[in-house]
């Protein structure tokens, strides 16, 4: 209840701010076009921030499905990760669009989510951000012994340095780390 209460105030609070009036979270999966503009803006603003935080939570080897605030959806974790970003990116993206009265509201969304991702650093933030969620103090302890080893793991299990052209052969490559 909080969380939500929270998110109404942020959503009232940009329609201040930007003029877009504010009637209530209006999400139509079968319909995009059938809501208004401010609506259709959140909707792809959150749908491009969800792309990024699965991408992400995929590539780092977690389950999408175990979230610790949304439960019951494959998506549950990549819920709860992206609303932590939702607040400073989405949300505010989301009504500066409708504000300019774009025609494409969708693909302008997108694009202005491109760069406020890139802008605000979110690959990093959110990198961090779960690990430190999964793994506590002992990120740290990581981040210290593999920040700068930069490496690819062969079918064979060995791990081989990166930044190398292989076509030759793999097996001369192989480092012992």
């Amino acid at each position: 209840g909080r969380e939500g209460a929270r998110v109404r105030r942020l959503y009232r609070s940009h329609s201040e701010r930007t003029g877009v009036p504010w009637h209530r979270r209006d999400y139509r999966p079968d319909d995009f076009d059938a809501s208004d503009d401010v609506n259709k803006a959140l909707s792809a603003a959150n749908a491009a921030l969800y792309g990024i935080v699965h991408a992400t939570v995929i590539a780092l080897g977690c389950a999408t499905g175990l979230g610790f605030v949304h439960t019951g959806g494959d998506l549950a974790f990549v819920h709860d990760i992206a609303d932590l970003y939702k607040a400073d990116i989405s949300i505010p993206v989301a009504f500066d669009v409708a504000a300019a009265g774009v025609a494409d509201v969708g693909a302008h969304s997108r694009r202005r989510m491109r760069d406020a991702m890139v802008e605000n650093h979110i690959l990093e933030r959110c990198v961090k951000d779960i690990r430190q969620l999964i793994l506590g103090d002992a990120a740290a302890d990581l981040d210290d012994e593999w920040q700068d080893v930069v490496a690819l793991w062969d079918i064979g299990g060995r791990v081989l340095a990166g930044g190398v052209n292989y076509e030759e052969s793999a097996s001369s490559a192989a480092v012992d780390w």
